[in-house]
């Protein structure tokens, strides 16, 4: 599997990663409700569009196939982390989220948070990353649990 800089001309493939990672959730843990509503959130979300085009993001490729993304927006914060649901749990996610730390220590940020879900949580977890608070938010009138994190880097 390869390793490269996402570009703007990604951004549809993308979204069908985005769309794939979230239809493919168990749904003792999401709902099919909840999870249409947040899959939809890759066309009805400008902050979807900003974290490709504005963002700093690596995806994970096999035989030309987008399997899995992340990207930084803004450079503090893991805006998105998704991987194609057959490719889940082979070390994908680990994989971007390290690549993102590093770049981040490259540029001297003291640290990186995000909001992960309720699947992507022990993952961070894992990785040594901290909660800061369990939170709820609303999508499409759709209430989601996920949880504040936070690795802070020592120099």
């Amino acid at each position: 599997m390869n390793l490269r800089q996402i570009t703007e001309k990604d951004q549809l493939n993308l979204k069908k990663v985005y769309f794939d990672s979230i239809i493919s959730i168990d749904e003792k843990i999401y709902d099919s409700e909840q999870k249409v509503a947040w899959a939809s959130q890759a066309w009805k979300n400008n902050n979807f569009n900003k974290s490709i085009i504005q963002g700093k993001g690596w995806l994970i490729y096999e035989k030309n196939e987008i399997i899995a993304f992340a990207t930084r927006y803004p450079k503090d914060r893991i805006s998105l982390l998704y991987c194609r649901g057959i490719y889940q749990r082979r070390g994908n996610g680990t994989r971007l989220i390290l690549k993102l730390e590093r770049d981040a220590i490259e540029e001297g940020l003291p640290f990186l948070t995000t909001e992960a879900s309720l699947i992507s949580y022990k993952l961070f977890l894992r990785n040594k990353w901290n909660i800061i608070r369990k939170e709820k938010i609303i999508i499409n009138n759709k209430i989601f649990e996920r949880y504040k994190m936070i690795k802070k880097f020592k120099y």
